[in-house]
């Protein structure tokens, strides 16, 4: 199957919420090494004028996969994931990520570029927190491309 050449331009709407926690922050930090106390301990976020835990900045990564997954498993899109090689990821953290943030994900394609017998696609995730009203900040914006090669790549 061949990748869509009209997947560009296309929108995944934000799909479930994602509750951040102060454990899967802490878990998080320990398997990306990150060791600043303000990721484990309350107190010492805190004394830097933080309501909770702070995550790492490569926390975004759990969210911007989860919305990524609606773009893998579109039938519309002949994305053979087997296939799928991972070649850029980019941060643009607009405010930290908390303990207590309720986050969603809207994913745009923004690209899709034939190569030989395969496609590069790139694809922008717009991470939200979202409010008791309903309401939503931006947190942070992901820039992906991935690679899918064509058969007998």
């Amino acid at each position: 199957m061949t990748i869509n050449p009209d997947l560009q331009g296309r929108s995944y709407p934000a799909a479930e919420v994602y509750d951040v926690g102060r454990e899967k922050i802490r878990e998080f930090a320990r398997a990306v090494k990150a060791t600043h106390a303000a990721h484990f301990d309350v107190d010492a976020a805190k004394a830097l004028g933080h309501a909770d835990l702070v995550a790492p900045p490569t926390f975004a990564i759990i969210i911007a996969q989860r919305a990524d997954a609606q773009l893998i498993e579109d039938p519309e899109a002949g994305i053979d994931f087997s296939r799928v090689v991972h070649a850029d990821q980019r941060f643009t953290h607009h405010r930290p990520i908390f303990a207590g943030d309720r986050l969603v994900a809207e994913l745009h394609v923004d690209g899709v570029r034939a190569m030989g017998g395969g496609a590069m696609i790139t694809t922008r995730s717009e991470i939200f927190t979202l409010g008791a009203d309903e309401s939503r900040e931006p947190v942070t914006t992901t820039t992906s491309s991935i690679l899918v090669r064509g058969e007998g790549q």
